[in-house]
């Protein structure tokens, strides 16, 4: 009997999976690469020729990809410990909402490879790119101006030194200098 209830729950998550893709007309091949498996795991997985995945960083990509929560797929279960997102991907996330994007759309703004890196930063499981080119495209995308998205970067790239050892006080007119001429860089 409980095998039967399993694969009841299991269809009704694979159910979800394959409507969202018909209705965003997805192809298999894009979702697969934007949360990180293979393809003929995708088609397995509507199927139900496997289980439905219980593994959290599937399950968080596959909800962070359809916009919704991880929750609402009863194999997820709810991580120990909170995730935490960072300010700097909720004001990504913000501008996204505010620009009426949704996430397939953004994605697929980003070529193939970078997808499922940029999941992982909305789901909060990385953070903003340090490389000024990479974080510059996100905001390209949408539609974000150099200086506002500026301070996020300075701030990810102070923690970093900080987490590094750098000492940000004893160090302050050196890091101040050289965030001054990354300023000037940004604004010109």
């Amino acid at each position: 009997m409980s095998t039967k209830s399993k694969s009841i729950v299991n269809l009704k998550s694979s159910e979800k999976v394959a409507n969202f893709l018909a209705s965003n007309h997805l192809h298999k091949k894009d979702f697969a690469e934007m949360i990180g498996v293979t393809l003929s795991y995708v088609y397995n997985l509507i199927d139900n020729a496997i289980p439905f995945s219980t593994r959290g960083i599937t399950l968080e990509r596959i909800a962070t990809v359809m916009d919704v929560l991880p929750e609402e797929f009863v194999e997820y279960k709810i991580p120990q410990e909170p995730i935490v997102i960072d300010e700097s991907v909720e004001f990504l996330k913000d501008k996204q909402a505010e620009k009426g994007i949704t996430t397939v759309q953004f994605l697929k703004s980003f070529p193939r490879k970078k997808r499922v890196e940029i999941v992982d930063i909305l789901r909060g499981a990385k953070p903003i790119p340090l490389d000024w080119k990479e974080l510059s495209l996100i905001a390209q995308v949408l539609d974000i101006s150099k200086e506002e998205i500026y301070p996020y970067w300075e701030s990810r790239l102070r923690q970093l030194l900080q987490t590094s050892g750098v000492n940000l006080q004893a160090n302050n007119g050196l890091i101040n200098a050289m965030f001054d001429c990354a300023r000037n860089y940004v604004h010109s």
